[in-house]
């Protein structure tokens, strides 16, 4: 079975690939990930995905559709970015893997969100169907998160770059929220920038 893996990035892909040749498929991956951000978290994600592709031991063809989309992306979720994931996010990079698929002999297709136990699989699993029924391809679906774990341990392992937060600009501002309110709050209470003078010049060099 000739099968189209949409692939957010190499360490979500680990497990995904080992489990997938278990059952004899070997995917040939595709990455369209426009809610990257920045344009240096983009490339540190996209890069590394390509030299792992070339591993030996992995050896999967890699299909790249570069697409950084700060602009686009932002426009798509400026009147609901608490839902962003969920309105726009899932579905723009579903539906581009399957049009691909569906226009280049593919037989099926999935995705290594599936491996996350950090998004919403269920909602995920219903945009891939409806997908799969609207351009008549089959949705190849596995529950990839039994090995997330075993996953990100494999690819520290491995070397691969590990990101720390999901990928758009917002996740970015969620995932460090406790340091940002940290920081808000020493500096509106701690902080109190004087101008220098020969009166607090002592104060000053101590």
């Amino acid at each position: 079975m000739k099968v189209l893996m949409h692939t957010c990035c190499a360490p979500c892909s680990v497990y995904c690939i080992k489990a997938l040749d278990k059952e004899g498929i070997k995917p040939d991956l595709f990455w369209f990930n426009p809610n990257i951000h920045p344009y240096t978290e983009y490339k540190a994600r996209r890069d590394c995905l390509i030299e792992y592709s070339k591993r030996d031991d992995i050896d999967l063809n890699l299909i790249i559709k570069d697409d950084y989309g700060v602009d686009e992306f932002c426009k798509n979720v400026s009147s609901s970015i608490n839902t962003r994931c969920m309105d726009y996010c899932y579905r723009v990079r579903f539906e581009e893997t399957v049009k691909f698929a569906k226009e280049n002999g593919y037989d099926a297709f999935t995705s290594t969100l599936f491996v996350s136990i950090y998004q919403n699989h269920d909602y995920m699993k219903k945009i891939c169907e409806e997908l799969a029924e609207k351009y008549e391809i089959k949705f190849l679906y596995r529950d990839f998160r039994v090995g997330f774990r075993e996953g990100q341990n494999e690819a520290r392992e491995k070397g691969l770059y590990m990101q720390k937060y999901c990928g758009c600009i917002f996740s970015e501002e969620e995932r460090y929220s406790k340091q940002i309110k940290k920081d808000k709050d020493y500096f509106d209470n701690e902080l109190i920038l004087v101008r220098p003078s020969i009166e607090n010049k002592e104060q000053v060099m101590n």
